[in-house]
């Protein structure tokens, strides 16, 4: 947590923990990688999420879809056992001792997000709007939900993202991005492979080329697809999925 957020919070009296939707094995993994210097917590189950639900301080949202994941990032990796609720998409909540809410923060995951995977509340943002809120005559009406907050940054297009997912998938399929580099070299792949179908265009016989293309274009249209379904998009229906579950079942 960067601009010294985090020991401001300490300096306050107060803790953080980051919430997880996997086993505690891969949290400390997650900790650790990262450098955090807050502890990470595991809750496959959601037994703390769906605390914070039933006390009515957050209600996050939760992808069930985990194809995607399974076939990129999860390569050797079970992600069924590790997360079988589904993965959570982001939020901060800020609690008093007493369980007031200070501030809270639920991530919508929509197209221009890509899918929940950018956007966050920026920490100085987070750090004041709970001082303003300690500062304050007390009160006992708790923090509104902050819908419109700054953020850390913005998605990309989604033709834009998608692409660049077929791109690490070398135009296949589609791949996340486990490192860094891999993010780097997509758009290098993504200009190779327009100025490949470019010169075989210019060079090569026009009906030949073509019908290669028509069929690429028919073999990726499902998989463009499969990606468009794998990633949550609630625009509209920012409704939880675990209170979608319970329409249902009523």
């Amino acid at each position: 947590m960067n601009a010294g957020v985090a020991d401001r919070v300490r300096a306050a009296g107060g803790a953080i923990y980051a919430i997880s939707s996997e086993p505690q094995s891969l949290a400390n993994r997650a900790q650790e990688a990262w450098g955090l210097d807050f502890k990470t917590l595991g809750d496959p189950h959601h037994e703390i999420v769906d605390q914070c639900r039933a006390n009515d301080w957050l209600d996050l949202l939760v992808n069930e879809r985990l194809g995607f994941l399974q076939a990129s990032l999860g390569e050797g990796l079970d992600w069924e056992p590790t997360h079988p609720k589904g993965y959570l998409q982001p939020g901060v909540l800020a609690l008093r001792g007493d369980g007031r809410v200070l501030y809270r923060w639920r991530g919508v995951p929509t197209r221009s997000n890509m899918g929940g995977a950018m956007g966050r509340p920026t920490p100085e943002h987070v750090w004041s709007s709970i001082e303003a809120v300690l500062g304050a005559p007390v009160r006992d009406r708790d923090a509104e939900l902050d819908k419109a907050p700054p953020l850390d940054g913005k998605g990309v297009p989604w033709p834009i993202f998608v692409s660049l997912l077929l791109a690490n998938g070398w135009f296949l399929r589609g791949r996340g991005f486990d490192s860094v580099q891999q993010l780097r070299r997509a758009p290098l792949k993504l200009a190779g492979f327009i100025a490949l179908w470019t010169a075989a265009f210019l060079w090569l016989p026009l009906i030949l080329t073509g019908t290669a293309l028509a069929l690429w274009v028919a073999y990726i249209i499902p998989k463009v697809r499969w990606l468009g379904e794998e990633f949550q998009d609630v625009t509209g229906d920012p409704q939880p999925a675990a209170a979608r579950r319970s329409d249902r079942e009523t």
